[in-house]
Parts: C-alpha cells; structure tokens; sequence
C-alpha cells in the first residue's frame, strides 16, 4: 500500500534547516503518525510523500512556503511591561500565553524597555526551508472512526 487520500501513514523522520544544515528535530525510533488529507502535518511535507510505500526512503525539501510558511511582520507585537511582571526577561526567551477563550500561545521575546516587551507569535520555523530525511514505516487505510474524528488512532496517533 502506498501513501495517498485517507490512509494512516507513520514515518521516521530527522528534519533540518535547509540553510545551516542543523538538526532540529528527529523521531528517533518514534515514528509520527498521521492521517492523510486533513492537514496534520505540512502541507509541503505530504505532497512530497505521495505514492511512498512502506520501506521507502526520501530526501525531501520543503520551502518556507508550504512548511510554517513566511514571517508575518504583524505577528511581532508590542505589550505592556506590566503583562510579564515576576518574568526575567532576555531577549530571545521563548514563552507562552492564555488567550482568554484558554488557547495557549507561544511566543519569543525580541526586545524590552522598562515599558514595553515586543514578542514574535509566528512559528519558529516561519521563514526556514526545510529538509526532511525520511522513511515511511507503515501506509494503511484510514478506520471510517479516524475519518470522523480527523485523525489516526492507536499506536503512534491519537487515543480517545
């Protein structure tokens, strides 16, 4: 079976910045689980993992675009010194907040006075092209439960 619309694929992973050549992230013996066509991985990524079959290795680049996307300017905001009191602020200290509806948002702090904090709310990868080396581990058709809820269930995915 191979990767395509509505199969349950898992896949070991190590992605690195395009540019620098770092490791940012790896499964290391923990493949990543999840459901095709519903958006839980990038976009960028599951187009290229079309028709993979289990076993299979790939090479596969992913720009900025259809990864985390480019950086919004409107995303780095000022707030008032008095939000982050009890905080010891530096510049480039990563943080997260609680909208008022209880979504949790991560941040990055980019500069400080004693009036203000500016914060950077995109993704951290926002920006970065990005070079995933992968394996499809296991491809299978899609339970009509995980269609329903949108995503896979059992080993690697999501338990109800």
């Amino acid at each position: 079976m191979e990767v395509g619309d509505r199969k349950v694929v898992s896949f070991e992973y190590t992605l690195k910045d395009k540019e620098t050549g770092e490791i940012i992230d790896a499964s290391a013996g923990q493949p990543l689980t999840f459901l095709t066509g519903v958006g839980e991985i990038i976009p960028g990524l599951e187009s290229r993992m079309q028709g993979m079959k289990p076993g299979e290795k790939r090479v596969i680049e992913v720009p900025a675009e259809e990864a985390y996307g480019l950086p919004d300017p409107n995303l780095i905001q000022k707030a008032p010194r008095e939000y982050f009191q009890g905080i010891d602020l530096e510049v480039g200290l990563p943080l997260q907040a609680q909208t008022p509806e209880g979504q949790i948002i991560s941040m990055v702090v980019v500069d400080f006075d004693e009036n203000t904090v500016t914060v950077d709310l995109n993704h951290p990868l926002a920006g970065r092209d990005l070079v995933f080396e992968i394996e499809v581990v296991n491809v299978r058709e899609a339970t009509p439960d995980e269609i329903l809820y949108g995503h896979a269930h059992g080993i690697g995915g999501h338990h109800h």
